[in-house]
């Protein structure tokens, strides 16, 4: 129950996510621009590279080394010290070289200079030892509460594209004064702090290992709109960035149950329990799948109707982008189940890091012709192709560790579901008017005709939900 506790929690969190950019995003598109949403879109793509360097990988290893030794306290002390400080000091570093950046490059000084506040941010980021010990309610409540100021304060000195600079600066010192505020709650499990006794570096060359992939990661999470913001115009970085930034929100509901399970199979790992951790694999996979295969169709079915009264008529060129990329959101939920809630707390870095680094090579080999050709559609296709070779490479991997087919189950369910919901909210599209009301009944209409598939083919998944309701 503790599992299901945290999701609830990550989930709860993740909805709230979501329900916020579907406030500030729309405002935003009317009120900056094109030009000013890619602005932000392209000098945050950049920030975003100091940021990764910085943290050399700390988020994804102290999540982890905390939960080994979380039942010691003296270990758990030493190890929060021992990765807080030496993240910190690789923090300054990355903050010097922005500085020689900053000096290099010809334009958008003030815009960079507001990002960089995000850098120093970085720096005060314990989530990652709240995730190890699995207490997901401190970081929810803090979160909730600094989005919460941070929706009111756009609201409130952002009326132009005059004021971007305004909006990166809200967005920067929430994060930093987010990040602050957790740590009054390290006291409940974090002793004294005696350097003596502390080894900082010895956590250097492991956390590099798993920043291989977050590198590899973060390289087609961001390179799209650097490449596009310099290869075409900083408005096709701002079209691949909304529809981004929609799928990502959407997927953030699934990939909240690779946060909450890492922690869990790690620790289970650690006592020796191989069979549990793999039924852990079993269970989760079959959901994240009956999940986004939902969101997956469900997106690319309300796009056309959606982009237009979302971002207005002025970003009509996010509507094939967001129906191209939703892909992706069951490609990243297969990668997110046997990435990080297996190979990772398996301790199978090296095939992890090989998977990510080959999406990574994939998409940058691809993304030139491709945005030569295409532009932002060309971006999105080559992420969806980056992200299937990702997924395909650990399916290889653990080809005979797990078993496939077991894993695979009702897949099959689940896309025959998902396509005729596709097709039944493709004709309500055509056949409703364009209002917001309409959207909201598609989207039901969707829901409805998906559940009913399921329980008509008799998805082992609803009676596993059902049980698990009624505990």
């Amino acid at each position: 129950m503790q599992v299901v506790k945290n999701y609830l929690y990550n989930a709860s969190y993740q909805v709230f996510i979501l329900l916020v950019p579907l406030i500030t995003t729309p405002y935003l598109a009317r009120v900056l621009g094109p030009t000013g949403v890619g602005i932000n879109a392209f000098t945050n793509s950049i920030i975003q590279y100091f940021i990764l360097f910085g943290s050399i990988g700390v988020n994804l290893y102290g999540n982890r080394q905390v939960a080994f030794v979380r039942d010691d306290k003296e270990r758990v002390t030493n190890t929060f010290y021992e990765v807080f400080l030496m993240r910190l000091m690789t923090i300054v570093l990355a903050y010097v070289a922005f500085l020689i950046f900053l000096v290099m490059t010809g334009k958008y000084h003030t815009y960079y200079l507001a990002q960089s506040i995000s850098i120093i941010a970085a720096a005060f980021d314990v989530s990652w030892f709240f995730m190890g010990v699995e207490n997901f309610g401190v970081t929810v409540i803090r979160n909730f509460i600094v989005k919460i100021i941070t929706l009111i304060s756009i609201f409130v000195f952002v009326k132009s594209y005059s004021d971007l600079t305004a909006y990166i600066l809200i967005l920067s010192l929430s994060l930093l004064i987010g990040n602050m505020t957790l740590f009054p709650n390290l006291k409940r499990y974090v002793g004294k702090l005696r350097f003596k006794k502390l080894n900082i570096w010895k956590h250097f060359r492991p956390s590099l290992v798993l920043f291989v992939p977050q590198i590899a990661t973060q390289i087609y999470l961001v390179v799209n709109k650097t490449m596009l913001g310099a290869m075409t115009s900083v408005q096709s970085a701002g079209y691949f960035d909304q529809s981004d930034k929609m799928i990502k929100m959407v997927l953030a509901l699934v990939t909240a149950t690779g946060t909450v399970m890492l922690p869990h199979v790690a620790n289970a790992f650690m006592k020796g329990q191989t069979e549990k951790t793999k039924e852990y694999l079993y269970g989760s996979f079959s959901f994240v799948t009956a999940l986004a295969t939902l969101m997956m169709f469900g997106m690319a079915a309300i796009a056309p109707k959606f982009v237009p009264l979302f971002f207005t008529d002025k970003f009509l060129s996010v509507i094939p982008l967001m129906m191209i990329e939703s892909v992706v959101i069951l490609l990243i939920a297969w990668s997110n189940a046997v990435g990080t809630q297996y190979l990772l707390p398996t301790n199978q870095n090296r095939a992890f890091t090989t998977s990510v680094v080959l999406g990574a090579i994939v998409n940058i080999i691809i993304n030139v012709p491709f945005i030569i050709m295409w532009g932002a559609e060309g971006a999105t296709l080559s992420t969806v192709i980056s992200e299937f070779v990702v997924t395909g490479y650990q399916l290889y991997i653990i080809r005979e560790q797990l078993n496939l087919k077991k894993l695979f189950k009702e897949t099959d369910k689940y896309i025959i579901a998902g396509a005729m919901m596709f097709a039944v909210t493709i004709i309500a599209n055509y056949i409703l008017p364009e209002k917001w009301i309409m959207i909201v009944l598609e989207i039901i209409i969707g829901i409805v005709v998906y559940l009913l598939l399921l329980i008509i083919m008799k998805a082992s998944i609803l009676k596993k939900a059902k049980s698990i309701l009624g505990r």
